[in-house]
C-alpha cells in the first residue's frame, strides 16, 4: 500500500501487517475438513501421529499463526473494553430502557466499531 502526506505511519503499517496475515492465511491450506477425521485418531497421549506434506505457504502461515491468533484476540478484547455502552444521559421516554452511547466513540449504541467486530466474529 503506497501511503501519502495525510496518512499516519503508524497506520500504514497496521494495514500492512494485517495484510501481510491475510495473504498468507488465505495461502495456506484450510485443516476444517480434515479435523473431523483427525480428531478420531487421538491416542492415549492425547496426540495424532500423522504425517502429512506441507507446503512453504503453510510452514509460512504455521510459523506466525499462534501469536498472531494471540494478537488478534487481545486486539478484540481492547476493542470491546474501548467501545462499550455507557448510559447518554438526558431525559428520555422509557426509563427502563435509557439510551445508550458508545464510551469511547460517543456513537450510538451499538456503535460501528462494535457491530464490526461483532459480525466479523460471528460469521
Amino acid at each position: 500500500m503506497k501511503a501519502d502526506h495525510r496518512t499516519d505511519p503508524r497506520e500504514a503499517r497496521l494495514r500492512e501487517r494485517l495484510a501481510a496475515i491475510r495473504a498468507r492465511s488465505e495461502k495456506s491450506s484450510s485443516w476444517r475438513s480434515s479435523t473431523r477425521y483427525l480428531s478420531r485418531l487421538v491416542n492415549r497421549s492425547g496426540f495424532v501421529p500423522i504425517r502429512t506434506r506441507l507446503s512453504r505457504e503453510d510452514l509460512a502461515f504455521l510459523t506466525g499463526a499462534r501469536d498472531e491468533v494471540i494478537a488478534f484476540a487481545e486486539l478484540g478484547l481492547r476493542l470491546l473494553e474501548l467501545h462499550r455502552p455507557q448510559d447518554a444521559g438526558g431525559i428520555t421516554s422509557d426509563p427502563d430502557h435509557p439510551i445508550l452511547r458508545c464510551r469511547a466513540c460517543m456513537g450510538r449504541w451499538p456503535c460501528a466499531t462494535f457491530r464490526v467486530v461483532d459480525e466479523t466474529l460471528d460469521s
